[in-house]
This record gives structure tokens, sequence and C-alpha cells, in this order.
């Protein structure tokens, strides 16, 4: 159709991979997904079954496609056919694609917004723990209101989040459940697969939009602590399974020789930008005779390291003395040490002096030592397709990793997509000869050996 008014009573089109998602694409719910697609689908459909014909009749009944109108489809009920115009020209074409793909977008933006209102007041754990609920029984459960519980339950259901037992039922009698799978997601901190804290990083990114503007328009940075704790917190918990079930367990492997020289005594490690500090605990968990020392210029990046070593020392008390955390920036001249290991995690590209950094850590490996740093994975060079999560990157590199790196003096201005050559350059300006791409997978990061 030509415009977004016709847009709302375009027939629903089948989803063509048959598979649910957590963004939701409203598979299981007829009302919506007749509201859910847009023009350019319908004109397809049309064009599909006479390309000769300037309009075509989409019929809403059982597929039978003869406009009787008595299947059981859920489209007009005094009517079972509309008029869908199809139209030649390539821009409508395109622009009712788009037209479709900004609508998508933002139905995922709120469903993320309000997955954060189900995760940060515990909306999930109890579902989690309970299994189907009310409104009432849940809001109970978690010291919520009703009324806002009984509304969030719905568009849980509406947006393929959550389903509904009957929804027949007067709405204080609805239970409501998650779907085979979906818990471990919003729920097992466990799990590789948890991405309820996505929507806690997500709800940090957007808290400086109005310094991110001026910041375009002044070419400033925007300081870390603009994101507040929302985004530490968020990210923390987002790296936590992946630190302390994969670093040790696959990553170290995957470095030649370095696992057996921290199965050996007295190897230290130094992990600059260690954040919250899992990365540091759980090297520390694994190998129990190693030292490590962890450093991040955020100070509450540390406290929160510090209070979750307490928590591990809880089941291993000589963490407490294998396992520091420092206020520390990574390019000060005057941090020194000699390390077996030095790692650097998702924070390169971060720093608005990556150089100095990676000069700090020449300076503090020791010997036959190994400098491993762990950084986006993303293409050799830009594409107008983009490789892999390029298309997140990008995402976080406009609202968070570039702002940030350029917060200071004469700033490399790197941003998330630091590509292999970019890396490269920066050690060698550091003293490295080189860097090595490490054969480890990862869906989200890649790993490089700096070779002095």
């Amino acid at each position: 159709m030509s415009n977004i008014e016709n847009y709302w009573d375009q027939p629903e089109t089948p989803d063509p991979h048959g598979v649910e998602t957590l963004i939701p694409i409203y598979e299981d719910e007829p009302e919506v997904r007749a509201n859910s697609q847009v023009g350019s689908q319908a004109n397809s459909q049309a064009k599909r079954a006479d390309d000769s014909q300037a309009s075509s009749r989409v019929d809403y009944g059982d597929g039978s496609g003869d406009g009787s109108g008595n299947g059981s489809g859920n489209g007009p009920t005094d009517d079972s056919q509309i008029e869908v115009e199809t139209t030649e020209d390539p821009a409508a074409e395109a622009r009712d694609e788009f037209l479709d793909r900004m609508l998508r977008d933002a139905g995922g933006a709120l469903s993320i917004f309000t997955m954060y209102v189900g995760d940060r007041l515990g909306l999930y754990r109890v579902l989690a723990e309970d299994g189907a609920v009310t409104s009432g029984q849940l809001a109970y459960r978690t010291g919520t209101h009703e009324r806002y519980v009984r509304e969030w339950l719905e568009q849980q259901t509406v947006s393929g989040v959550l389903k509904v037992e009957d929804d027949q039922l007067p709405a204080e009698k609805r239970r409501y459940f998650f779907p085979a799978g979906h818990d471990e997601v919003l729920t097992d901190d466990e799990s590789l697969n948890y991405l309820a804290p996505l929507t806690q990083v997500i709800a940090g990114v957007v808290r400086p939009l109005p310094q991110l503007l001026e910041a375009f328009r002044t070419g400033a940075g925007v300081p870390y602590s603009e994101y507040g704790v929302e985004f530490v917190e968020g990210q923390g918990r987002m790296n936590r399974a992946m630190f302390l079930h994969e670093y040790a367990q696959k990553w170290v492997p995957g470095v030649p020789g370095l696992q057996a020289r921290l199965r050996g005594s007295g190897a230290r490690v130094a992990d600059v930008g260690c954040g919250v500090g899992w990365s540091s605990i759980g090297l520390a968990q694994e190998f129990p005779r190693v030292q490590v020392d962890g450093f991040d210029l955020d100070a509450p990046s540390i406290s929160m390291a510090r209070a979750h070593l307490g928590e591990a020392a809880v089941g291993d008390p000589t963490l407490r003395s294998r396992v520091q955390f420092q206020v520390r920036d990574a390019g000060d001249s005057e941090l020194a040490g000699s390390y077996d290991l030095v790692t650097a995690f998702e924070c390169v590209h971060d720093m608005s002096d990556p150089v100095s950094a990676l000069r700090t850590m020449r300076r503090l490996v020791r010997p036959g030592g190994t400098v491993l740093i762990g950084d986006e994975r993303v293409g050799e060079r830009f594409s107008a397709n983009g490789t892999g999560v390029e298309w997140m990157m990008y995402g976080w590199s406009v609202l968070h990793c570039l702002p940030v790196g350029m917060d200071g003096e004469h700033s490399a201005c790197t941003g998330t997509v630091m590509r292999p050559d970019t890396l490269r350059a920066y050690a060698q300006e550091a003293g490295f000869r080189d860097i090595e791409v490490l054969p480890i997978d990862n869906f989200f990061l890649q790993f490089y050996r700096l070779i002095v």
C-alpha cells in the first residue's frame, strides 16, 4: 500500500523461518500478526497471485483463495476480502520494506524495555520458580502492584515472551507461564544463553543521550560515568557466565603453552580493564596456584569486583589472597610488575590512548610470557553488509564505545569495530613485533596474541 494508514489492514504473512524469537515477530497471535505486516508484503502476495493485475484480492479465510470468507481466518468480519494495490515502483517497495523494518525495530525496542522491567523486578525469577501464575499471585510474590503486573503479563504474552493457559478466562484468573526454553534465557545466570542482563545494558546505554547529541555537535566525548551503574552492572552480569565457564576452559587451551604455565607454581596474571572482576575470579578459580592483579580505571567497577570476590571466596577462601583489584589507569607508566600473562578483554577499543595501554602491557609481561587481547569479532575491512555481528557492534560504538573513547585528549577515536589491522598498528607502535589471530571459537569475540 502507499501510506501508513493502510498498513494496519494488511493480511498476515507467515514467518518464512518457522521459528520463534524473543524479539517479537508475533507468530502466535493472529490479531497482532495482522497489525505487524506492511504494504510491501501484501503487495508481494498480490503480485505473485497475478502480476498483470493492478490490484488483487487476499483471502482471510481457510486459504482456499476463492474469496468466500468461510474459513477460520482473523481478517475483517464483514467481508473476507480486501483490495490490495500493487505497484511497479521500486521506490515504493523499498519504502514499504523500510517501514516494516522500522515498525519491527520499534516493537523490539519496546519489548527490550518491558523485559528490563521483568528482570529488575524479579518477575521472571518468580515465573521460573512457580510456573503458571495469575497477575495477583505474581504481584504478591514480587511486592508489586497487580494492575501494573497484569498489563505487563498481557504485553509479554502478545509479544511472544510468555504464554497464557486460557485467554478466555477473566483477567484476574488467567495464568501465565514461560514457553519451553525461554526461562533459561531470562533467568539462568549460569547459562551461556543468559541474555536478561542485555536489557539492563541497553537501559544504561541510552541514559546519556542528551550528552551524546552534544558530543556529536562538538566532537567531545561522553565520560564513562555518565552511563551509570545500570550499564556497569548489566555488562558484568552479561559476561559472568562466559568468564566463569569459557575463559579458563576454552580460551586458555587455545593459546600455545599457556595452560601448562598457569598450572605451574608462581604464575602471575595482570588483568587490564578487569571491569567488575569476573575474568580475574574465573581464572583464579580454575588455576589454584595463580595470582591475579586486576586493574581498572572505573572505581564503581572495582567496588563491584571486590564484592564479587568476597562472594566467590566463600567457596574458596584462597581467592582473597590470590586475587587483588586496584583502581589504576592501564596507561600509567608507574604500573609495574612481572607477569606470565597480561590480558585485556573488550576494553582496548574503549581506550582514548590504546597505544599507551599496550605499551604498559608490553612492559609488564616477562620474557616468554603472553599478552592476550580479546576484542570484538569484526571483519578485516568495512563492507556495506557488515560481517557477523557488526550490525550490533556499530550500535554499541555509536552510543557508547566511541563517545567514551573520545573522552580524553588526543584520542585515537577507535570505536567498537576495531579491525585487526587497527590493533596491529597500535601494537607495533607500542613496541610489539606483530599480532597473531588465535583459532579460538567465540561468537562475539576475536582473540589476539601480541608478539614481543
